[in-house]
């Protein structure tokens, strides 16, 4: 089961109201059957669109794990590899990039259970998402968070050629719980996580990860 995000509601409620007035003045006005077929056809897949753009599955976890590393979002694994961090560790650093298409579910997670210890928006360009360069010249989000054991991992939010906005919910020094909704984006974007070196990755190259559902590593 589910239902639709928050952020959605205006956009639900604009393409609800195009399709209802769109079709019923093609309807009510014209006489062409094949175009009133056409123009509410479009108007239909539009609302479809918009309502699965924005839908928001029910995925709570069933237990939480100090041990392991959720996937924050839907998509695809894009990048596995060791980087030079240069935002706060300024170190060397495990990323795993998840890059969501806009067809995806836009909902981001908490990946761990702690405190978050750092939080920067960062306006920029709308690269396409899996540009390398994206990660640091794109709109983007930063969060780092501090497991309960100790560890911290950086989670970015990154904006798409598509997406306009990015939302955050969490707050510096707060205490968050593994697998609830921290944020969203709008449109084709990426979630990057960074973790420190050794740290077991559990995906590879290639792989779908879906929310609250795959492990992206373990500690």
């Amino acid at each position: 089961m589910f239902g639709f995000h928050k952020e959605g509601n205006l956009s639900i409620l604009v393409a609800s109201l195009l399709l209802a007035v769109g079709a019923g003045l093609v309807w009510g006005l014209l006489d062409i059957f094949w175009l009133q077929i056409s123009v509410t056809t479009v108007l239909g897949l539009y609302w479809l669109l918009i309502l699965q753009f924005f839908r928001n599955p029910n995925r709570r976890l069933a237990k939480t794990d100090d041990s392991i590393i959720y996937a924050p979002a839907d998509g695809k694994i894009v990048v596995i590899e060791e980087v030079e961090e240069t935002e706060y560790f300024k170190d060397r650093r495990l990323q795993v990039s998840i890059f969501m298409s806009p067809l995806n579910v836009h909902v981001n997670r908490n990946p761990v259970n702690g405190i978050v210890r750092y939080v920067r928006y960062h306006a920029g360009k709308y690269l396409a998402a899996w540009h390398p360069k994206a990660s640091t010249e794109n709109e983007r989000t930063t969060i780092v968070y501090e497991a309960n054991n100790g560890q911290k991992i950086l989670m970015r939010q990154v904006a798409g050629a598509l997406a306009k906005r990015i939302m955050h919910y969490v707050k510096e020094d707060e205490t968050v719980a593994q697998g609830e909704d921290m944020g969203f984006i709008k449109l084709g974007s990426r979630v990057d996580l960074y973790f420190p070196l050794g740290t077991k990755i559990a995906v590879k190259l290639g792989d779908v990860s879906v929310g609250n559902r795959t492990i992206i590593a373990n500690w």
